[in-house]
């Protein structure tokens, strides 16, 4: 199995960034673990990204998305598109989000 790049977009670098801040706040080890988590995860979806489930966005930008759960932070979701080469991360979000709609949101941008 062909292990690809991660590479992770701006916007999910800052959702991991804004995520575990928001977690130290109240437990700083806890941010260490979910840091580590979505670091796991995404390793884990470089060599099989298609376990993760598909979405249907309106944008055709997005028409590849895919998603998965953070691992041991399953409120977390993480989603991606992959190439042979490359894994790239677009967002890492809370699942109670309007996904659809922050996804809509860049049509406009």
């Amino acid at each position: 199995m062909k292990k690809r790049e991660v590479i992770y977009l701006q916007k999910a670098q800052e959702d991991i960034d804004e995520i575990t801040y928001y977690i130290a706040q109240d437990n700083l080890e806890k941010s260490v673990m979910f840091f580590e988590a979505v670091e796991a995860t995404c390793a884990l979806l470089a060599t099989m990204p298609d376990i993760g489930s598909t979405r249907d966005f309106h944008n055709p930008r997005f028409s590849v998305m895919r998603m998965f759960p953070v691992k041991k932070f399953d409120n977390y979701l993480i989603f991606y598109q992959s190439t042979k080469e490359e894994l790239l991360i677009v967002r890492v979000l809370h699942g109670a989000r309007d996904i659809a709609a922050l996804f809509e949101e860049k049509q406009n941008n």
